[in-house]
């Protein structure tokens, strides 16, 4: 398989670096000039959760993606998505090999 920037594992690769906190500020407060502080108002939850998922500290559980999508219009799966997503990507990361080492695939009978 190419190793060019332009393929799609390539692509995808480049996402485990993106936090959904990281999609949050970027692609949602800072076009509308909004506050992690008003979103947390707005969306009825306390401030730090805003702050910790932005720095990546927490993960975007059910209760906050249905607050969101709400909120932005999206629906509480694309959250849900971004969070699932960035979770897999950093596990393969750091037990993917581990993982290939230890576990053997299913073999089925012919």
């Amino acid at each position: 398989m190419s190793k060019s920037p332009t393929t799609t594992d390539d692509r995808s690769e480049l996402l485990d670096l993106i936090p959904p906190g990281e999609i949050l500020i970027e692609e949602f407060l800072r076009p509308l000039g909004m506050s992690q502080y008003r979103l947390a108002r707005e969306l009825r939850v306390p401030p730090r959760r805003i702050n910790e998922i932005v720095h990546g500290t927490r993960s975007i559980t059910a209760d906050t993606a249905l607050r969101l999508a709400r909120f932005f219009g999206t629906s509480a799966q694309f959250w849900l998505n971004l969070q699932t997503e960035f979770d897999i990507r950093r596990a393969k990361r750091g037990l993917g090999d581990t993982i290939e080492r230890e576990v053997e695939p299913l073999r089925r009978p012919a």
